[in-house]
């Protein structure tokens, strides 16, 4: 097994995460602690309207060393498909992590994901909640499960099949593959990951699925009703938009 990546871009989409930003560049600082030779993290706002951006300005211009942040602003709000895709195609390190901005997967689970590329030699490791060694510390709310069995369900029959877990926000990539699979993408918002998942088989890349820790924080930016019915139509986009490979 090789050594565990000393260069890697960070990818966190935010909207509205004034309230998280403190606390979740703490535990980014405790976990870069003499871990890399650089750490490139992308903030990608996407139209807040609190005071996410100007709180992420400050953090950048005060780190130095190996950790260096980036801001990145959208126009408005595009949807955290459309950041992820901006951040990912800004990337210049060779491995590049997606993580939600609530840390809901810890940061230190990068080395299992890590481990699982390393192993297989594949070229995306995807966080998974629903495996038999995932760890859910925190579980969702009753209706929220139920909604990601339903949605799971959908993709394993419309787009997809034997992914478990296609919406864990903790995902690792080779930053080529992370480049042609971006490129491509055309999903804006929460149905995205369904998206890179597709291109990535239809694209001949490997996709390994890994058990990670979790645990549900409050304030989730999903509306049940209306997100709901938008993710069903872009699964059945997906494949249309992408016919013929």
């Amino acid at each position: 097994m090789g050594s565990p990546p000393r260069r890697l871009s960070l990818v966190f989409p935010a909207y509205n995460e004034a309230p998280r930003i403190p606390g979740t560049l703490d535990a980014l600082r405790a976990f870069a602690a003499g871990r890399f030779d650089a750490l490139e993290v992308l903030w990608v706002d996407d139209g807040s309207s609190d005071r996410t951006a100007e709180l992420l300005r400050q953090a950048a211009s005060a780190m130095d060393g190996p950790l260096q942040v980036r801001v990145l602003s959208q126009p408005r709000n595009l949807g955290k498909g459309a950041a992820v895709r901006r951040g990912m195609l800004e990337a210049s390190e060779p491995w590049v992590l997606m993580s939600d901005a609530d840390l809901s997967t810890p940061l230190e689970e990068l080395d299992a994901l890590w481990r699982a590329l390393d192993d297989s030699g594949a070229d995306v490791a995807l966080g998974s909640r629903a495996l038999p060694d995932s760890r859910l510390e925190i579980r969702q709310p009753g209706y929220r499960e139920a909604m990601g069995r339903t949605f799971n369900l959908l993709v394993q029959g419309l787009v997809v099949g034997g992914i478990q877990d296609t919406q864990c926000g903790f995902k690792l990539f080779r930053r080529g593959a992370a480049q042609a699979l971006f490129a491509r993408a055309r999903v804006d918002r929460f149905a995205f990951d369904v998206e890179v998942v597709y291109l990535a088989r239809q694209m001949g890349l490997r996709v390994v699925e890994v058990p990670v820790r979790w645990r549900h924080a409050e304030g989730s930016r999903v509306r049940p009703i209306r997100d709901s019915a938008r993710m069903f139509a872009d699964l059945l986009r997906i494949r249309w938009m992408h016919r013929g490979g």
